[in-house]
């Protein structure tokens, strides 16, 4: 269940280390080479395209973060790569391409995204596409999602990858869309037996809660996200064993 040591003992880069003032956006190859450049893990996010090919990219829609209007799964993969990603020049990369680029330089962070809407059952295609890309990959890599449907999903597809659940308390401001049955299911991390998962990656701001301490004390690593300063680093650190980071050099 232990998450393997090389996942503790550097910060990840969250969606790479971008800086769109340079000229290098959010999951970028480009923010890839930049957090490789300085030694940090790298933690990403993966959408699907209309042709079932894994993408780095956080949204499911285009507008935030490309010209192009929109949801991702609308455009074939070849078609996403043509659109500059907004802040830089080159276009939204595919895990292929990714994994290519890292070849086991530093761990790799991969967040699947919710296909599903509800963070319900209906996954398996961007699941599958991805563990097919992941399943020969050498270096260290993990997997995540909010959804547990998801981790399910692709441990049948490659076993024994180290996986873990983004987790938070999943208040009814910022998760309103879920029944309350379903949030307070997420909120308890009950999945985390069911899965065997290896960690969780917890909202910062919410390392103290009793489920958190739970979570480590039967073993399991604790990640969170996202620190955005050298003081709330020290804060998170209190209780999680890594953080994943942006603005600053952690």
């Amino acid at each position: 269940m232990a998450l393997d040591p090389i996942f503790l003992s550097r910060p990840f880069a969250h969606r790479g280390l971008f800086d769109t003032v340079r000229g290098i956006p959010e999951n970028s190859l480009a923010a890839a080479e930049e957090a490789i450049s300085h030694g940090y893990g790298i933690e990403c996010d993966l959408q699907l395209s209309a042709d079932g090919q894994a993408m780095v990219f956080h949204d499911d829609n285009m507008e935030r973060l490309t010209p192009a209007t929109g949801h991702v799964r609308d455009y074939m993969a070849s078609e996403l790569k043509y659109f500059p990603l907004i802040g830089g020049e080159d276009g939204m990369p595919t895990l292929v391409e990714l994994l290519d680029l890292v070849d086991g330089q530093v761990p790799l962070l991969i967040e699947i995204k919710d296909q599903d809407g509800q963070l319900g059952p209906e996954v398996g295609m961007l699941e599958e596409s991805a563990a097919h890309v992941l399943r020969n990959y050498k270096g260290p890599a993990a997997v995540m999602s909010f959804n547990p449907n998801s981790i399910a999903a692709f441990q049948m597809a490659v076993p024994g990858m180290p996986v873990g659940l983004v987790t938070d308390d999943f208040t009814s401001d910022h998760w309103g869309q879920l029944p309350n049955s379903r949030r307070i299911g997420l909120t308890s991390m009950r999945d985390l037996d069911r899965l065997n998962a290896d960690f969780i990656s917890h909202n910062y701001m919410d390392l103290a809660s009793s489920h958190v301490a739970t979570a480590k004390q039967a073993g399991r690593s604790v990640l969170c996200w996202t620190v955005r300063s050298k003081a709330e680093e020290k804060k998170a650190r209190k209780w999680a064993d890594n953080v994943t980071f942006e603005g600053y050099f952690a």
